[in-house]
C-alpha cells in the first residue's frame, strides 16, 4: 500500500501542475485573444501568434477564425484544465489515511461523471462549427472507457465504505 500512496502523491501533484497550466494558459489566452495584447497577426491574417507575456517570441499558433478559436483552442484548454483537476483529485484518494469515505466517493463519482457524460456533447457539438479530426472520437472513446473504469471503482469504494459501517457497527 505504500508504493500505491508514493505514486498516488506524485501523480497528483504532476495532474495539479498540468492542470495548472491547462487553466492558466486559458485564462492567459482570453484576455490576449480579448484584449489583442500580445497577440500578432501572421499570413495575410488567417492566423494568430499568441506571444509570451512582453515578449515577440510565440508561445501559441492558432487559426484566426472564431469558431476555430472557441471549440478547437479555448474549451480544449478549458476541459482538459478541468479533466487534470478531477484527475488530481482522483489521485488524492488513493494517499488517505482512510480510503472508503463520502468524500473520496464523491471525487471517483465526479470523474466518472465528467469522462462519461462530457466529452460525447462537446464534441458533437463542436463538430457543428469546426472538423473534427477522427482521432477526436478515439479520445472520446478513451475518456468514456476511463469514466466506466472509474464508475466500477466508485462502486467499490461504496461497498468498502459499506462494509467498514457495518464493521464500526459490530464493534
Amino acid at each position: 500500500m505504500n508504493q500505491t500512496k508514493i505514486i498516488s502523491k506524485i501523480l497528483y501533484y504532476l495532474c495539479c501542475i498540468v492542470s495548472a497550466g491547462y487553466l492558466i494558459t486559458f485564462v492567459y489566452s482570453v484576455f490576449c485573444l480579448v484584449t489583442d495584447f500580445s497577440v500578432t497577426p501572421y499570413k495575410n491574417n488567417l492566423y494568430l501568434h499568441i506571444n509570451y507575456p512582453f515578449t515577440e517570441q510565440s508561445f501559441l499558433n492558432i487559426e484566426r477564425n472564431y469558431p476555430y478559436i472557441i471549440f478547437s483552442f479555448l474549451m480544449v484548454l478549458f476541459l482538459y484544465g478541468i479533466f487534470f483537476w478531477l484527475s488530481a483529485k482522483v489521485f488524492k484518494v488513493f494517499f488517505q489515511s482512510k480510503l472508503f469515505i463520502k468524500e473520496n466517493i464523491l471525487q471517483l463519482k465526479r470523474f466518472y461523471m465528467y469522462n462519461i457524460f462530457v466529452p460525447l456533447p462537446v464534441v458533437i457539438t463542436a463538430s457543428f462549427f469546426v472538423e473534427v479530426e477522427s482521432i477526436i472520437w478515439g479520445l472520446v472513446f478513451i475518456h468514456f472507457m476511463l469514466g466506466i473504469f472509474c464508475l466500477f471503482l466508485a462502486n467499490i469504494f461504496k461497498q468498502g465504505l459499506h462494509l467498514q459501517n457495518e464493521q464500526d457497527l459490530f464493534i
